[in-house]
């Protein structure tokens, strides 16, 4: 055999092998979406189950704080001591809405609500969700193995890469016994819906790079750009929670009575100022990443196309997703701008980056098109 047929040969080998390997991927992925609607609705169980213990832990507190607050209204405003014949007067409390500690509300016990039979379906969708992030994490390894790099080359590698960092997320938190249990019904919901548009809207057949992405930038810059992806989506989550859960407990403190759906539902979250708090650190951990995921792209920009910055729809939109996480930071740590209001920036944030990713890829065409979708 000659060396031009052996070559030939081995071309179709490994072509039939890439083929082979993106079915294979193909597969994996459809099975891991199977997973997680079992999952999901092993989370809805949980959830329904929980529901028929009353717990009731918000109202029981608020109502408790407002009766302290009442006795308090009817003491002087400034209380005199009498030591050694000199009045001595005590500086009166001033409690801010925001601070830290301004409701004594306790976390609620989770989406199982303290029912045994909805905690064993809260630990069998935790399983769940490990076979299915398993499942789907081999389909992403036989996606790079069928093109033979790594698979972040167009939206729809993007999209099943990005879901499952973002449960992997989930499952480390979990791993390190943080209070995240909560998240998992809203974290499975959204990533079912990513896969399934992943599959029919963007997917896209495996293909080489083009010349512009053969850097070992694409390992760097991409990777941290999903990694702080899914970071920022945990802390949207847990922000849209903050703010539902905060509304609840003032509704509750100015004497309301909520529906009953959004009392069996909020009652089990943990409360709102543990729901800001952990949404803040989330976000202020993974913004020095970002910073760098964008400074990467940078220097792999001046490389690929010899300017640092071209103010490139991407560029730009990354930026202005940089000031706005940095806004929502600033306002954290200034007086009268936390709470709601810093919450509501987060939002903004947030949506800045969903828009740099879907908006600026389907209806943009910049230097980062080449990719398709």
């Amino acid at each position: 055999m000659t060396s031009a047929a052996a070559t030939a040969l081995d071309a179709t080998t490994l072509a039939a092998t890439n083929e082979h390997l993106a079915s294979m991927s193909n597969t994996l992925i459809y099975s891991s979406m199977a997973v997680y609607t079992l999952a999901f609705f092993a989370y809805i169980f949980e959830w329904l189950l929980g529901s028929r213990s009353r717990v009731a832990r918000t109202a029981n507190a608020l109502t408790t704080n407002v009766q302290a607050t009442k006795a308090k209204a009817q003491a002087p405003a400034v209380a005199v001591k009498k030591a050694g014949g000199t009045a001595v007067l005590e500086r009166p409390r001033v409690v801010v809405r925001s601070a830290a500690g301004s409701r004594d509300v306790p976390d609620g016990p989770g989406a199982h609500g303290g029912d045994e039979q909805g905690d064993l379906y809260g630990r069998i969708a935790i399983s769940l969700t490990v076979l299915a992030f398993l499942v789907e994490l081999a389909g992403v390894v036989a996606r790079a193995a069928s093109v033979q790099r790594a698979p972040w080359g167009n939206m729809y590698e993007f999209n099943i890469t990005f879901s499952t960092v973002a449960v992997a997320v989930y499952l480390t938190l979990l791993a390190l016994k943080k209070n995240v249990r909560w998240l998992g019904l809203f974290l499975i919901t959204t990533v079912l819906l990513d896969l399934g548009l992943a599959v029919t809207v963007l997917y896209t057949a495996s293909e080489p790079l083009v010349p512009a992405l053969h850097s070992y930038w694409l390992y760097i810059h991409v990777s941290t750009a999903i990694f702080c992806g899914a970071v920022f989506y945990v802390g949207a989550v847990a922000t849209i929670l903050y703010l539902f859960k905060d509304a609840y407990e003032s509704k509750l403190e100015n004497g309301g009575k909520p529906g009953g759906f959004a009392t069996s539902v909020l009652e089990r979250l943990p409360a709102s100022a543990s729901l800001d708090k952990f949404a803040y650190r989330v976000n202020a951990a993974v913004f020095p990443l970002w910073t760098f995921t964008i400074i990467a792209g940078a220097i792999w920009a001046g490389s690929a196309w010899g300017r640092y910055w071209n103010w490139d729809p991407k560029e730009t939109w990354s930026f202005i997703t940089w000031v706005a996480y940095a806004c929502y930071l600033h306002a954290r740590a200034t007086a009268g701008w936390k709470g709601r209001k810093a919450a509501y920036l987060a939002m903004i944030a947030f949506g800045c980056w969903l828009f740099n990713y879907y908006g600026v890829n389907i209806f943009v065409t910049g230097k980062h098109s080449y990719a398709g979708v």
